[in-house]
């Protein structure tokens, strides 16, 4: 099937950090990040399959060329994060691709992927917005450690892991700016919810492996490097992080909350009802953060987040009700 491409959105958010808009459902939802040290690249997130194409033509409006990548760095292998990265790879040579140990095999071989996504979306909604992601070959691959750093001509880049949203994320601070690419770990800010009280951050409990305790825990990690800057996937730059944190910490909470109140009620409504009580928390949440959008807009701008949410939600009351019955 093919994909109309598109010409990407790119904006300079720091010194040498390129957001750069991957065209996924609508603009603003999903970005990715190439950092530039001199003439040497690195992509952090790669967007969709789909994505690849535009990631080349931005390495290209910088004159520069796919030699110049040295690393493809998935936080996670979601494929909003990674589904482009065996085709960055395989259009780079010398690049290498650094990524969680949980996370490899399955963009060695991602047909796991393929199936979990299929089973999210439906097959051709799969097809449309995500494309067949390329496998990577495992001598491509760095297994990256907790705390280790990645030379990018003289630019240190550190990887830390940080699971709660999935045991296979890892966040990565750019020492020239002293801030993190954070993927999914410091939650959601689309830009369209910002007022005056600045960014309004939401915690995104994707399936399968929605871990608040964990989540809280990694959040301390992040906050222990007093970061100056967040660069989030979904969506940009925000700054100031230590006076939103605290926010997210709750709303990972709140969705934890609003799944145990459906504990014991494993009927065929629950993620139904999950999905109704997600939409009115959050429509309540942008609310008291002096979001002046219609409801129907909020709906419509959090759709995909919200059967999600609500999907990752009804997982974790699975796992937690199926360890109770062991």
């Amino acid at each position: 099937m093919s994909h109309t491409p598109f010409i990407p959105l790119v904006e300079e958010l720091a010194e040498g950090i390129h957001c750069i808009e991957t065209g996924l459902y609508r603009h603003g939802l999903a970005a990715c990040y190439l950092v530039r040290e001199g003439d040497r690249l690195a992509f952090v997130d790669t967007g969709t399959a789909h994505s690849v194409p535009a990631l080349l033509a931005v390495i290209a409006k910088l004159g520069l060329t796919p030699e110049h990548v040295d690393y493809v760095i998935p936080t996670h292998v979601h494929l909003d994060h990674a589904g482009g990265a065996g085709g960055l790879i395989a259009a780079c040579p010398k690049a290498h691709l650094i990524i969680h140990p949980n996370g490899a095999p399955h963009l060695i071989d991602p047909g796991k992927l393929i199936a979990g996504a299929t089973a999210v979306y439906g097959e051709a909604a799969f097809v449309r917005d995500f494309g067949a992601p390329t496998p990577v070959p495992a001598e491509r691959i760095i297994l990256a450690e907790d705390g280790q750093t990645f030379d990018l001509n003289g630019r240190t880049l550190t990887f830390l892991d940080t699971p709660g949203h999935a045991n296979h994320h890892g966040c990565l601070f750019d020492g020239r700016t002293q801030g993190f690419f954070t993927g999914d770990t410091f939650g959601i800010a689309y830009r369209e919810f910002k007022t005056a009280q600045g960014p309004w951050l939401y915690a995104p409990t994707t399936p399968v492996a929605f871990d608040p305790d964990q989540w809280l825990a990694s959040l301390d990690k992040l906050m222990a490097f007093a970061p100056q800057v967040m660069y989030l996937t979904h969506y940009g730059r925000v700054d100031h992080p230590e006076t939103l944190v605290d926010d997210l910490r709750q709303s990972i909470r709140d969705m934890a909350s609003l799944a145990l109140a459906e504990q014991g009620r494993a009927d065929g409504e629950r993620q139904a009802r999950l999905k109704a009580a997600i939409a009115e928390h959050l429509i309540a949440s942008a609310r008291a953060h002096d979001v002046d959008i219609p409801d129907a807009r909020i709906n419509e701008l959090l759709a995909v987040d919200t059967e999600l949410n609500a999907q990752g939600l009804h997982v974790w009351l699975q796992r937690r009700e199926q360890r109770a019955a062991a």
